[in-house]
């Protein structure tokens, strides 16, 4: 029987919005079970308000965090001992962090080391350290939804079009390297080793460019070639200049 992934998903509520927090659970449930969810900050605070009505409907346990001294994140301190905590206790197989605070990076680095996934969601204004350290990071604007689309889907960010994933260098030169490292002989790679290649070298995330499946990203881009294998049950690639 397959093992359920235990997530921890740990919030700081100081730099971050409460309004993709539907979006960051669904996307966590792709993964395993999200039996740790705490929110970290001051709960006196108003800044808060939106987080207060957001914990009992999804699960969430409040860390109250007094502000002891004005200009100091008391938050950031607890958080990381709640993390290491959690660490140490042997319950958790990943963590999940949902800030936008680059001083959260060293303990990302020091939960990587103990062979655990970290998958960072955090606002476009996070800093890129942060952004690279984590397994995979998701930018939270992409995960938002307003009330009138609660019932249909989620907001999220536009799809990028075929030109502009071309334009993007850097998406480009990251598909095709991928490809390359896991391509068998005749140049076709397994769609799923790909993937594989991606999350354990960057933060790379097809959510990030409007897509939910990285085969969606690659057929948008029309870089490459697709076909379908093994009864439709296996994505295959090949960069179409070959």
């Amino acid at each position: 029987m397959k093992k359920d992934i235990r997530i921890a998903l740990l919030i700081d509520c100081d730099n971050v919005s409460h309004s993709s927090v539907e979006g960051v659970l669904e996307e966590l449930a792709k993964y395993g079970t999200v039996n740790v969810r705490h929110a970290h900050g001051d709960w006196k605070s108003n800044r808060l308000s939106g987080w207060v009505e957001k914990l009992h409907p999804h699960a969430i346990r409040p860390v109250q965090q007094f502000a002891y001294t004005t200009g100091k994140n008391a938050t950031d301190a607890a958080m990381i001992i709640d993390a290491m905590d959690l660490l140490y206790s042997n319950n958790i197989d990943v963590f999940a962090l949902m800030t936008s605070d680059s001083d959260f990076t060293p303990l990302v680095l020091r939960i990587l080391e103990s062979g655990m996934a970290v998958y960072g969601f955090g606002e476009k204004k996070t800093p890129l350290p942060f952004v690279h350290a984590c397994s995979q990071f998701i930018y939270t604007e992409n995960l938002e939804s307003t009330p009138e689309e609660k019932t249909e889907t989620t907001k999220g960010i536009e799809k990028k079009s075929r030109n502009e994933l071309r334009g993007d260098t850097a998406l480009v030169k990251l598909l095709r390297t991928s490809l390359e490292k896991v391509s068998e002989e005749d140049g076709w790679s397994d769609l799923s080793k790909v993937g594989k290649y991606i999350s354990n070298n960057s933060s790379f995330s097809p959510i990030n460019y409007g897509y939910k499946k990285l085969s969606e990203l690659i057929r948008a881009s029309e870089l490459f070639e697709v076909e379908m294998r093994n009864n439709n049950t296996s994505i295959f690639v090949k960069d179409a200049r070959q």
